[in-house]
């Protein structure tokens, strides 16, 4: 029996690591197809990686350049705005998405928003999920210590100044603990999506013979705001309403 689990723990880490070297494999041989313009390959390796469960900014960012290339805009536009998900306030990603947008038919104005939502929407962000609950737990430990020393410090001054800056540090946990959470639900709940159908009439109700209200383009991103059989009801950023199949759209 010792010896099958001795083989077990010896070849599940091997295995791990051939896994690895062949994802590493796989990104290096994508990027070598990119360089050289031959997209579709490159396309093809990238989403080999995303199939085995690997995700990241920088692999949607890549596939995305890939798929602009290629001559896909719709793709390319899902893809940036799945490395915007994760990598929330990198420059280049925002930049690229710009440029596919530009080929985008439907032209919305969106609805004004107040400033300390914008302030909110700018601040959260600044970082993914991940660094924001590095920072939460940062201040959160920061705060035990500030509270050991105000438990038994001996000097009245440090007892006072660990109290203030300790209350500051636990207010400062529970806001990042709370963009933390916002930056998460944006990745797990995923309730954006972009248009793929070229053109679509968009229902007053889940039917094809529900009222026409308005036409939209594809590469289009909306907002999923509720679901009944095949179709799903969407919100644009202009506040338009309605209902298309769910077929014309992909999730991002």
């Amino acid at each position: 029996m010792k010896k099958y689990i001795f083989l077990i723990l010896f070849i599940f880490p091997v295995s791990l690591f051939a896994q690895e070297d062949s994802k590493t494999q796989l990104w290096e041989k994508a990027n070598a197809f990119y360089t050289t313009e031959e997209y579709q390959q490159a396309i093809s390796l990238y989403e080999q990686i995303l199939d085995s469960g690997e995700e990241s900014a920088k692999l949607y960012f890549n596939l995305g350049n890939a798929y602009y290339k290629a001559g896909d805009v719709n793709n390319a536009i899902l893809n940036y705005e799945r490395a915007k998900l994760l990598a929330p306030n990198d420059e280049d990603i925002d930049f690229n998405l710009q440029i596919a947008n530009q080929f985008v038919v439907t032209s919305i104005d969106e609805l004004p928003k107040p400033f300390f939502v914008r302030w909110k929407q700018s601040v959260v962000n600044l970082y993914p999920a991940d660094t924001w609950s590095l920072i939460s737990v940062s201040a959160f430990v920061l705060f035990l210590v500030l509270l050991g020393l105000y438990l038994f410090g001996r000097s009245i001054s440090v007892r006072r100044l660990s109290f203030w800056i300790g209350i500051l540090a636990v207010i400062f946990s529970g806001f990042t603990f709370s963009f933390a959470s916002i930056q998460k639900n944006k990745i797990k709940i995923r309730n954006h999506a972009v248009v793929f159908c070229p053109r679509v009439t968009v229902k007053s109700s889940p039917a094809q013979n529900g009222t026409d209200l308005f036409l939209i383009y594809e590469g289009l991103k909306v907002e999923i705001t509720d679901s009944l059989s095949t179709w799903k009801e969407i919100r644009l950023s202009d506040g338009n309403e309605g209902w298309l199949p769910d077929s014309c759209i992909v999730k991002i």
